[in-house]
């Protein structure tokens, strides 16, 4: 089985935020040693259908979409999983779907750090 990861954001009109998620979703990658990795958003190109459509030419047949969302909002529970049962069944491919980043145990320590950044 040949798998692929899509880290999936919201997206900006603001491309230097874009890009921030890209280089976040290739750093991933890279750790997670996905050879087949695509980012893509909800509203601004590349879109996630765009992104499939890449990585099934390219021979993968399951991906991973890691939505780069803090919380289950209307967007991951409503928008994704409707793109993804079209999508899978548009390029024959199966598409897991991974939680968003609330609940994950890093985010409080990341915040913690944050704050201790602009205490001194």
């Amino acid at each position: 089985m040949r798998r692929g990861i899509i880290v999936f954001g919201h997206g900006s009109s603001v491309e230097s935020a874009n890009d921030a998620v890209r280089a976040v979703a290739a750093d991933a990658a890279r750790q997670g040693a996905w050879e087949r990795h695509e980012t893509a958003f909800l509203d601004f190109p590349p879109q996630l259908g765009q992104a499939v459509a890449k990585l099934a030419a390219e021979g993968v047949d399951e991906i991973l979409v890691v939505p780069y969302f803090l919380t289950l909002g209307i967007h991951i529970q409503r928008d994704l999983p409707k793109l993804v049962a079209e999508l899978s069944a548009a390029h024959r491919v199966t598409i897991r779907v991974a939680p968003p980043l609330d609940g994950h145990p890093t985010l409080s320590r990341i915040l913690a750090e944050r704050a201790r950044e602009v205490a001194g």
